[in-house]
């Protein structure tokens, strides 16, 4: 954490002074466009410390290498994404296309090394036990690590909130690897969470730097790949329980404004601008998502200890 906030001071300077920043999407909140400029890509410190950290640990556990891999394969395609976003700058972003093209190969081949490379291919089910999924692990993997890289970008909208809720999200998977004796598994998702906690010295509201997709993707990514190496993915629909509330909210409007001809559900999507749009000030939304994403990851960390 300490190394995050140190780093994070010298990454918001040169940000600056590159004048990468963020360009607003004339589609949200008018209050936000006030935040026009604000450096982005500042997840490349959460990732980037993590990454180093891990570096040092893949000669005890060469299994690290399948997190590391997956993080940074999702942040060069944040940073490509990003890098076509900037204010001041002619749009460039990612064809989505080619972009949940991307995801879902980085899944799949996340999938493939976890049964051949790794032998990982069961599942914990709370009150049941293990269950072996065979080959049929590799189509799981895209899923999760499309859902969760998904999720986590969707819900990076307001300041702190994609960092908070994902440091909380990471100690819970470190706990659940320490409980299960990986242990240089549950000390790389520990390093995350304090980075994430680090890099909210400056993300937490007003916040100087934006991760973007740099740091958002990276870090679901990483996520999923936790998830998938414990064998505790049935639980992270509860401990990343806000990224799947965010990503639900944007697929329920789309869904609902089609079948009723220009209807919303919401007053805006994802869920945290429709509590903007309902008088809630930005830092009470995200609070209160932290509350929601802590209850979350305790009810989720207890089953997968249960199942245990």
């Amino acid at each position: 954490m300490l190394t995050a906030t140190a780093v994070g001071g010298l990454t918001v300077a040169l940000l600056r002074r590159w004048r990468v920043g963020k360009a607003i999407n004339p589609w949200g909140p008018q209050s936000h466009q006030a935040k026009a400029g604000t450096p982005t890509m500042g997840g490349v410190v959460i990732w980037g410390v993590a990454l180093v950290f891990a570096a040092y640990e893949l000669g005890r556990d060469l299994a690290l290498g399948l997190p590391m891999a997956v993080m940074a394969a999702l942040a060069a395609l944040g940073m490509v994404d990003d890098l076509g976003s900037l204010q001041g700058r002619p749009e460039r972003a990612l064809n989505k296309r080619l972009k949940f093209l991307c995801f879902v190969t980085i899944g799949v081949v996340a999938g493939v090394m976890l049964k051949w490379r790794l032998d990982i291919t069961s599942v914990a089910v709370p009150f049941v036990g293990d269950f072996d999924l065979g080959p049929w692990l590799v189509p799981v993997a895209a899923v999760v690590v499309v859902l969760t890289a998904g999720g986590v970008a969707v819900t990076d909208g307001l300041d702190g909130l994609a960092a908070g809720t994902s440091a909380i999200a990471y100690l819970a998977y470190g706990v659940i690897a320490l409980a299960q004796g990986q242990e240089a598994l549950g000390a790389f998702a520990l390093a995350v969470a304090g980075a994430a906690l680090g890099f909210l010295w400056y993300n937490a509201h007003p916040a100087q730097v934006f991760m973007g997709d740099t740091g958002a993707l990276a870090l679901g990514g990483g996520l999923a790949a936790l998830a998938l190496m414990t064998g505790q993915w049935l639980v992270l629909p509860l401990i990343g329980i806000v990224f799947v509330v965010e990503g639900a909210s944007v697929y329920l409007q789309v869904a609902c404004f089609r079948l009723t001809g220009g209807r919303r559900l919401f007053r805006m999507a994802p869920l945290h601008h429709h509590f903007e749009a309902l008088g809630w000030a930005e830092p009470k939304v995200v609070q209160r998502f932290w509350l929601v994403a802590a209850l979350g990851a305790l009810g989720g960390t207890l089953l997968a200890l249960e199942a245990m």
